[in-house]
């Protein structure tokens, strides 16, 4: 299996399970993984960042966590602190542009920031 292959299929599992989540596990962790995944497509973005950024993803996409993802209230936990960490490590390949490019794809899912105060 090429790289390439492997990249579009890892793709296709974060949109899917962003989409079917988003709701439930709030805007703020969205928020931090779309920065990571947009600061990983960056050409400038240094191959030692990618890996922890693919590697938060990725534990974030996969079903196995240290705390399930059906508890309620609890099980987006370990997911938030796995990516927050990530962004702490790569917070210099997070930029304006990237920053920039997580708002629109939030206010698709979410609404704008007065939507969200309303509701």
């Amino acid at each position: 299996m090429s790289a390439h292959s492997l990249e579009d299929n890892f793709d296709r599992c974060l949109w899917r399970k962003i989409g079917r989540y988003a709701k439930r596990v709030g805007r703020s962790l969205i928020e931090k993984a779309l920065w990571l995944y947009y600061a990983a497509q960056r050409p400038q973005t240094p191959i030692w960042a990618k890996t922890t950024i693919y590697a938060a993803l990725g534990y974030f996409v996969l079903p196995l966590d240290i705390i399930p993802d059906l508890l309620p209230g609890a099980g987006y936990v370990d997911d938030l602190g796995v990516l927050a960490s990530s962004v702490v490590t790569v917070a210099a390949h997070i930029n304006g542009e990237v920053k920039e490019q997580a708002s629109g794809r939030l206010e698709d899912w979410f609404g704008g920031e007065q939507e969200l105060s309303e509701g």
